[in-house]
């Protein structure tokens, strides 16, 4: 039996359960019977124990269910006799004062929102566009040369040149050994040879750059350097330290030429080059308007958290807290990062979790009130889109088809795109024109 609901908060309701101890008893026993019909135990054959004994043995066990199995029996038919759409799971406690010969209970547990979306015709969303021209092509070409670089010996003549003079140089691929010490003493990782860095790349500390350039093979030099305060190094970090350079070898960067042989590497089976900064293209053309859809997406977001009202249960945002601190700490185990013990305050993730529930619910909302679900044809091509930029888009469309958790991811992708048309198509917009590097740039999750 169950109590009507009581509203203790906004969200929060209560409901009392009860029912008569012998029906807890009557239960208990009636699935004693059953398990002492397989139960074991030393000197006895199976089905033949005792069944005091099997009492003892699963007695608590068996009572554990039963009670679960009653009072959730009873709390969901209550919620659904009153219709109650739950957020989360109920706080079930048993009272401290019954009724002789009563068990009873407190759920305590908290409901779905109401959502009021605001007047969207009245709002205001900026858009975001942005183009793919020669520029970026080249760009891109430069640096799909750097990643094919080849470094030679600088100074001595070979196939392509020999780099100019022998002297260090942003670039350059440099060889050294070096030594450094603070107050005469050398510390930790402040030692090594044949150590191996490409000038101007940033790998080293700028002091350490600047006095590498302008030596020559066998060269030293001693010089200051400041660690930073914020040095991944906490012994040395706010400290100056003397390091000697000795420089061993100097290679310079041959890139290679932008002709056929490089468009082949690049897969372009006939070497044309047209052809070559025309796949180029296309490829950053799809990148620019994935991130626009995705800037564009975050900015609708957005508007809908501020023109929406609704009371967010604390409940799903416990619930979502959780699975985001286990999504961190898997990625960082898979990354090979010990993080057995390592704590993962909630407050860490509470804000990102609120968010996300907040929208969710705001979508769930819009989508059954609009009839924007994600339709069958939807997903087809959305998965095709996916497929263009493999080898063979029939293996993608397998690969979604054949799980329907991936399914489901595409699915949520569409009905948030479907979600953000409507409102765009609704509400005041304006584009802006934003440059390629800002867009490349930026990483913008809804």
């Amino acid at each position: 039996m169950a109590t009507a609901v009581e509203t203790l908060g906004k969200l929060e309701r209560r409901i009392t359960i009860s029912f008569p101890l012998t029906e807890v008893r009557a239960e208990v026993e009636k699935r004693l019977k059953v398990q002492a019909k397989t139960a074991k135990a030393p000197g006895f054959r199976p089905g033949k124990v005792p069944l005091k004994m099997v009492a003892a043995q699963y007695g608590y066990q068996i009572e554990t269910e039963v009670l679960n199995d009653k009072v959730g029996r009873a709390f969901n038919d209550a919620a659904n006799e009153n219709q109650l759409r739950v957020a989360g799971y109920p706080n079930i406690e048993p009272k401290a004062e019954s009724p002789e010969g009563v068990l009873t209970f407190d759920a305590t547990f908290e409901i779905y929102p109401e959502v009021a979306i605001g007047d969207l015709t009245t709002v205001e969303i900026e858009t975001v566009k942005a183009e793919v021209s020669d520029a970026e092509i080249d760009k891109t070409i430069d640096i799909l040369r750097k990643q094919r670089v080849h470094f030679h010996t600088k100074g001595e003549a070979g196939e392509h040149g020999d780099g100019g003079a022998a002297i260090a140089a942003n670039g350059d691929r440099v060889t050294v050994d070096f030594v450094g010490s603070i107050d005469g003493v050398e510390f930790p990782g402040g030692k090594a040879e044949d150590y191996t860095f490409v000038l101007g790349e940033g790998r080293m500390l700028p002091e350490f750059e600047a006095a590498t350039v302008g030596l020559k093979v066998g060269e030293a030099k001693t010089f200051p350097l400041a660690f930073p305060e914020d040095y991944h190094g906490k012994d040395v970090a706010g400290k100056t330290a003397s390091f000697t350079i000795t420089l061993k070898n100097l290679e310079w960067a041959h890139l290679p030429e932008v002709d056929g042989e490089f468009a082949k590497s690049l897969g372009v089976a006939d070497g044309d080059v047209a052809k070559m900064r025309e796949d180029i293209k296309v490829n950053l053309e799809r990148e620019v308007a994935g991130r626009v859809k995705a800037r564009n997406k975050e900015a609708v977001m957005d508007t809908l958290v501020k023109t929406a009202t609704l009371d967010v249960p604390k409940a799903l945002i416990a619930q979502d807290t959780e699975r985001l601190a286990e999504m961190t700490r898997q990625d960082m185990a898979q990354r090979g990062m010990n993080v057995k013990d390592v704590p993962f305050p909630p407050e860490l993730f509470a804000e990102k979790a609120e968010r996300r529930v907040r929208l969710g619910l705001i979508l769930s909302q819009l989508v059954g009130e609009n009839k924007l679900q994600a339709q069958p044809e939807q997903v087809k091509a959305q998965i095709e889109d996916f497929a263009q930029s493999y080898e063979d888009p029939r293996e993608v469309l397998k690969y979604y088809y054949s799980d329907r958790r991936r399914l489901a991811e595409v699915e949520a992708l569409v009905l948030e795109e479907n979600v953000v048309n409507y409102v765009l198509g609704l509400s005041k917009t304006s584009s802006k024109v934003i440059a390629f590097d800002e867009l490349m740039g930026s990483n913008a999750q809804a």
